[in-house]
């Protein structure tokens, strides 16, 4: 069984190709093309980064403010382009074809058309107002508040969730 690497201050991170990181260890071991991922996306998404080689983990960051100031960025900007989610400004259209939805929404990063295969699954509304929604491609998209959108927008999230 090995030891869990953690990362520190002391370790430094750099951008490889590809999204990928190295990690260079103050013991003087380095690691190269490593993913970086969060153990839990959602609710934690500064603390416990794991970083994977092609054979599994081979480190994990407690707090990404525990690394030194370029290594934070490095990995900021990695996971911030893994974990890309657009935001939903305007549902333009809508249609239902033997139980797929198909949609059609301008978003914070153009306008985007994509299949929604299990409304009750893949379409999520929090109390607080937020909807996330995960197309067929397993794409990832949010709304921050629906009740911020256009009356038209709201009518056709709301027929379909």
């Amino acid at each position: 069984m090995t030891t869990r690497v953690y990362i520190n201050a002391q370790d430094r991170i750099e951008k490889a190709e590809n999204n990928l990181v190295n990690l260079y260890l103050h013991t003087g071991e380095e690691y190269l093309s490593l993913e970086p991922r969060r153990l839990f996306p959602v609710n934690m998404r500064h603390s416990f980064i794991t970083l994977l080689s092609d054979s599994g983990e081979v480190a994990v960051i407690r707090e990404i403010s525990d690394l030194d100031k370029d290594s934070a960025r490095v990995i900021e900007e990695s996971l911030d382009d893994y974990y890309l989610v657009p935001t939903i400004t305007k549902i333009v259209s809508t249609s239902d074809k033997y139980g797929t939805l198909r949609w059609t929404v301008e978003t914070d990063r153009g306008i985007r058309s994509f299949d929604i295969r299990n409304r009750n699954h893949d379409i999520k509304v929090s109390k607080s107002g937020k909807v996330r929604v995960r197309d067929a491609d397993d794409n990832r998209y949010v709304i921050e508040d629906y009740k911020k959108l256009d009356a038209h927008s709201r009518a056709k999230l709301i027929v379909h969730t």
